[in-house]
């Protein structure tokens, strides 16, 4: 799965200013203590995420874990089916899904305000 916000821009988050960083969902602001503490989980559950490629996070130059806002709300929607009891790997395949569809209707609606106008 494509690890940044479907709306990202095509700087890296080396190269932004630090003014850009505080609203970008896709800049790896957190590390697995904050996220895990944020989601209320496991260092082991936000890994079986990315082994189950529905996050993958970027890492610091000290090989840290780095997540992005974007990133962690996934998380905290397969965190929210594995509690109503769907397997991780079932969950994940959901998140993907909804986040595929929720951009597919982005898309539909830039087009069709593009077309009325």
């Amino acid at each position: 799965m494509d690890q940044t916000h479907p709306t990202a821009g095509t700087a890296t988050f080396e190269h932004r200013g630090a003014c850009d960083r505080f609203d970008d969902e896709d800049y790896p602001a957190y590390s697995m203590g904050a996220a895990t503490e944020m989601l209320q989980v496991t260092p082991a559950f936000l890994r079986a995420l990315g082994a189950a490629k529905l996050i993958e996070p970027q890492r610091s130059r000290g090989g840290h874990r780095r997540y992005s806002r974007y990133q962690l709300r996934l998380a905290a929607r397969a965190r929210e089916l594995v509690d109503q009891g769907t397997p991780l790997e079932a969950a994940c395949r959901i998140v993907i899904l909804e986040d595929q569809l929720a951009e597919a209707q982005r898309i539909n609606s830039s087009r069709n305000h593009l077309a009325d106008a």
